[in-house]
C-alpha cells in the first residue's frame, strides 16, 4: 500500500538533458517539442505502469468513463504532462513571453495585494500551478512559494532565476520542518505564501474530504496557520488552454467561524480544506487530462 502510494515529485530526466531542453527552447518553438511529445508517451505509459494504471483509474472509477475512454484520456492526461513540464523549460530558455494569460476571478487576488495583512495561495497539482509565477504579477508585495526541496539542480537553479524577477522566494520544504517558521514569519510580514494543498503524502496533519465520490486526505498545514493567524485564502488553479494560453481561476475559499482558541481554529483549518476540496473537485472534473496526481489518491 505504501508502495502504492508513493510519488516521487521530481522532475525526469537527465541533468544533461534537462539543459539540451533549455537550449533548445532558446532557439526553436516549443510546439516542436510538443510534436515529439506526442510520439513519446506511449512509450512512458509502457514503462511506468504504476502511474498510468493510478490515471486509468481515475477516469474509469472516479469520474465513469468507459474502458477506451478511460485509456484515451489516459493518454492525453500523460501528454498534458508533457507540455505543461515543456512549457516550464520553454520560461527557463527565456520565452516568457510566448505564453499569454487570462485570469478569471482577478478582483479577489487584487483587494489582496492592495491590503496590509498577507494572504495563502493555495494551488493543486492540476494545470500548470508553478507558470502563474513566471506569468502572474503581484506588484510589491513579496510572493514566498513552498517547494519541493529534491528537484533537480537544474530545475531548482533556473526555477529561482525565473521566480525573482517576478518577485518570488522559494521556501524549500525541510525535513526538520524549519519552513514552517519562514512561511510563518512571512504571513506575519504581510506577504504571500504560495503552496500546493492537494498531496498529503507525509503530513501528520490531514482533514479527511468528500472528493470525487470517495474519501481523501488533504494536508491542512497551510489552512491551520491561515486560521491561527486571521489570514484569507485563496484557491489558485492555472488551465492550460491552447499551446500559448493559461487560463488563472481565482477562487477565494468559503468564509469560516472568527478565530478564536485552539479548538475554534481547528474547525477553521478544517472547513478550509473542505472549502478546497470542494473547489479542487469542480476543476478535476471540468479539466480531467490536467490532473496530475499519480498515485492512489484515494483512502482505501
Amino acid at each position: 500500500m505504501a508502495r502504492e502510494r508513493e510519488w516521487k515529485g521530481r522532475t525526469g530526466g537527465s541533468l544533461t538533458g534537462q539543459m539540451a531542453l533549455i537550449v533548445f527552447f532558446r532557439c526553436l518553438d516549443v510546439r516542436l517539442g510538443y510534436a515529439v511529445m506526442a510520439c513519446v508517451v506511449p512509450f512512458y505509459m509502457l514503462f511506468s505502469r504504476r502511474a498510468c494504471n493510478a490515471i486509468y483509474r481515475f477516469f474509469r472509477h472516479r469520474l465513469g468513463r468507459t474502458r477506451c475512454q478511460a485509456l484515451a484520456g489516459t493518454y492525453r492526461n500523460h501528454y498534458a504532462f508533457g507540455q505543461v513540464i515543456l512549457d516550464r523549460f520553454a520560461v527557463f530558455a527565456g520565452r516568457r513571453s510566448f505564453f499569454e494569460v487570462e485570469t478569471v476571478g482577478d478582483a479577489h487576488f487584487r483587494r489582496l495585494v492592495a491590503g496590509e495583512k498577507g494572504f495563502v495561495v493555495a494551488g493543486a497539482h492540476v494545470g500548470n500551478f508553478e507558470i502563474c509565477g513566471y506569468l502572474l504579477d503581484s506588484g510589491p508585495k513579496r510572493i514566498n512559494a513552498l517547494v519541493y526541496a529534491g528537484e533537480t539542480r537544474t530545475v531548482q537553479e533556473n526555477r529561482a532565476r525565473a521566480l525573482e524577477r517576478r518577485n518570488v522566494g522559494l521556501i524549500p520544504v525541510a525535513d526538520d520542518m524549519s519552513h514552517l517558521f519562514a512561511v510563518h514569519a512571512a504571513l506575519q510580514r504581510g506577504e504571500i505564501v504560495s503552496m500546493t494543498c492537494d498531496r498529503a503524502q507525509g503530513q501528520t496533519r490531514t482533514v479527511e474530504c468528500d472528493f470525487l465520490g470517495g474519501r481523501a486526505a488533504f494536508p491542512v498545514g497551510a489552512f491551520a496557520l491561515a486560521a491561527g493567524l486571521d489570514v484569507e485564502v485563496i484557491a489558485i488553479f492555472v488551465i492550460k488552454r491552447t499551446a500559448r494560453r493559461y487560463t488563472v481561476y481565482v477562487r477565494p475559499l468559503a468564509p469560516a467561524p472568527p478565530a478564536g482558541e485552539a479548538r475554534g481554529n481547528r474547525e477553521r483549518a478544517a472547513q478550509y480544506a473542505r472549502a478546497y476540496a470542494r473547489e479542487l473537485e469542480d476543476v478535476a472534473r471540468r479539466h480531467p487530462e490536467q490532473w496530475f496526481n499519480y498515485y492512489e489518491f484515494w483512502n482505501k
